[in-house]
């Protein structure tokens, strides 16, 4: 147990606002900072920090209390592991009561403890083979060297690499004296009934581990570095008690307090691709690690920033899906830029090619509003094509149908006029029924039925369209 000295020398370390403010965009608000609440979705702020009191209030849900207390609510930690992050963070070395302590090491330590513990010895068994043994320099230090990664960001990120014996870590985490079951249960070992002695799920792979918002290790992706196997090339944790992948962007950990300084946040892909930035120094980067987009992740961004750049390597079909991470970052009330990289290249290449000030000033002269982005792709195969020239303004108008706030709505509806040469009047008509197809589809969703609807071109002078709006309404209407 914590002795009571070291609690108290935290308590007088720590600074309420520096660990929140890790956590949620703060704003001088006279003696205070403001902030929108990390726990409940607002558009005012009703997040205070008092930096002379050293306490936080969430008046939009009533929790409020200490730095400790703040971390034992956004971080799900025990009292004791909320203790141990801040001593940690402002490098205090914890002192333990011995007599409390044999007592509490006699009680029986949580699935969830476990789970924590058992990826951090894994973290570090990559790490230590990675570095230390021949096997790991000569293939997994190698594969870095050859991505031109330095020492020191291979450290930053904690990589690492898991030996070819099939059941390496299994065996040193067994001589450790952890279970089967919770090696299972982690998901970083197999058991099946023809190795009982376990396979490492993720043998002979380059590994990146994943880690959660403050920094504990939640899971891994790794990678294959032979090209005559017959198996996925990239490998990632199952879902687990503490890892669930829509809830985790690859990086923020690394990135968190870039992102809030530069208040933008960059958002690619792939593990390389935040990897190169940060060595290019280019930090304020996270990666969706090829998942689509979540509403989780969208809002552990919007904690430290509503601006978001989305980076692509310019493969057609990767870009038309990544219309729906559009729209979902619009219906979190997010500001969007998109970027598209040369072809043949994408953030990991890019980066490497060109130093710093070049990348940055790259992104920011070609990074364009979601509606240039929608334009551009769209028009791309239409030609003259009137049909479908209506059909794909009016996908930029559903996008802009997403949008909260309504000034920002009509802004950007005056856009599309004047872009394409429409009528205002046209375009909202059409962003009124767009809002209803929305609103409708929402409310199916959450039912856990989707319904079909029935699509029209954006003709307001066609006659035929009324009708058809008008039944399309009452349909919503009815079935609402």
């Amino acid at each position: 147990m914590i002795s009571k000295q070291t609690i108290d020398k935290i308590f007088s370390t720590i600074r309420v606002e520096e660990i929140v403010g890790e956590y949620v965009q703060l704003k001088r608000a006279g003696s205070n900072y403001k902030g929108l609440s990390p726990f409940h979705d607002e558009k005012t702020p009703s997040f205070v920090v008092s930096a002379s009191k050293q306490i936080w209030k969430d008046f939009s849900t009533g929790k409020g209390g200490t730095a400790i207390s703040f971390l034992m609510e956004i971080e799900n930690f025990t009292y004791p592991e909320a203790l141990r992050h801040a001593a940690k963070k402002y490098g205090i070395e914890i002192e333990e009561d011995q007599k409390d302590f044999s007592e509490e090491a006699k009680n029986a330590q949580s699935e969830r403890d476990l789970l924590y513990k058992i990826h951090e010895i894994a973290n570090d068994f990559y790490q230590n083979f990675l570095w230390e043994v021949e096997e790991g320099k000569a293939i997994g230090l190698s594969y870095f060297k050859e991505r031109e990664l330095r020492d020191d960001i291979i450290r930053k990120f904690q990589l690492g690499y898991s030996p070819e014996k099939k059941n390496a870590f299994t065996e040193f985490a067994l001589e450790k004296g952890y279970s089967k079951e919770i090696l299972e249960k982690s998901g970083l070992s197999i058991f099946p009934e023809n190795s009982p002695a376990g396979i490492d799920r993720f043998r002979e792979r380059v590994i990146f581990p994943i880690h959660s918002f403050s920094g504990r290790v939640l899971g891994f992706g790794a990678r294959i570095l032979k090209n005559n196997v017959k198996t996925a090339k990239y490998l990632n944790s199952p879902e687990t008690e503490i890892y669930h992948k829509s809830n985790v962007l690859y990086g923020l950990n690394q990135s968190k307090q870039a992102i809030s300084r530069k208040n933008v946040c960059l958002l690619v892909e792939g593990y390389m691709d935040v990897i190169s930035l940060h060595m290019s120094g280019i930090e304020n980067v996270v990666a969706s690690s090829g998942t689509s987009l979540t509403t989780e992740q969208i809002k552990l961004i919007k904690r430290l920033t509503e601006n978001v750049t989305i980076l692509f390597d310019g493969d057609n079909a990767g870009i038309k899906a990544s219309f729906r991470s559009i729209d979902m970052l619009l219906t979190e009330g997010m500001n969007i830029r998109v970027m598209l990289f040369p072809d043949g290249d994408d953030p990991d290449s890019f980066a490497r090619k060109h130093p710093q000030e070049y990348v940055e000033k790259f992104i920011e002269n070609e990074a364009m509003d979601f509606i240039d982005f929608k334009a551009e792709i769209l028009f791309r195969e239409i030609g003259d094509d009137p049909i479908k020239r209506a059909e794909a303004i009016r996908d930029i108008v559903k996008s802009v149908s997403f949008v909260q706030n309504a000034l920002k709505r009509e802004v950007y509806l005056k856009q599309v006029s004047t872009k394409f040469g429409l009528s205002e009047q046209s375009l909202f008509n059409e962003l009124d029924v767009q809002k209803q197809i929305t609103q409708n589809q929402t409310q199916h969703i959450q039912q856990g039925k989707l319904i079909s609807l029935p699509s029209w071109k954006l003709f307001p002078n066609n006659p035929n369209l009324k009708s058809i709006r008008f039944n399309l309404i009452f349909f919503i209407r009815k079935t609402s």
